[in-house]
């Protein structure tokens, strides 16, 4: 069931028919686990900043690189589904028989946390989704503002490249 972060929100009981001003708050779903933001809210009615914490979630953007020995492709792709499935965050996962590559976005308070999260997700989840035993041999996590600067540069993945798991 998720979470929803409204701890400064206002009580809709505070405010009556008769009031004049419409009242809105910004209320985001917040996955299990992740940073709960306090405060920082912002009133879509009048787009007046009502302060912001400085420890707030980032989106960051992550590359996991995986490899290990050959295993049967419909296996890996099977696997990286079901990874996909138990995690809808995870944006594109290419595979190859002796090796992965999965891009996502993670919300986490600096880039330590997000890469933490990162460096956790295959081992975490190798059992439960069926992957196979490769090792991580790659990571990158960029914040939100140089992974859209590397796109407008044209350093990025292939504006083309679809969500989902993708041979190589």
């Amino acid at each position: 069931m998720p979470r929803w972060d409204h701890e400064d929100a206002e009580d809709a009981s505070d405010t009556t028919e008769s009031d004049e001003e419409v009242r809105e708050a910004v209320v985001r779903r917040v996955r299990p686990g992740a940073a709960v933001s306090r405060g920082g809210l912002t009133s879509v009615a009048t787009g007046a900043d009502c302060g912001e914490p400085p420890d707030l979630p980032r989106l960051w953007h992550v590359t996991l690189s995986v490899s290990g020995a050959r295993a049967p492709l419909q296996e890996v792709r099977r696997g990286l589904e079901q990874l996909a499935h138990d995690h809808p965050f995870l944006l594109t996962s290419r595979y190859a028989c002796d090796h992965a590559e999965i891009r996502y976005w993670e919300e986490a308070r600096d880039l330590h946390d997000a890469a933490a999260v990162a460096l956790r997700l295959w081992g975490e989840h190798r059992n439960s989704a069926k992957l196979p035993p490769w090792e991580i041999v790659g990571l990158e996590v960029i914040d939100r503002e140089t992974y859209h600067q590397r796109l407008a540069e044209g350093h990025g993945p292939r504006l083309a490249t679809p969500v989902g798991v993708h041979p190589f």
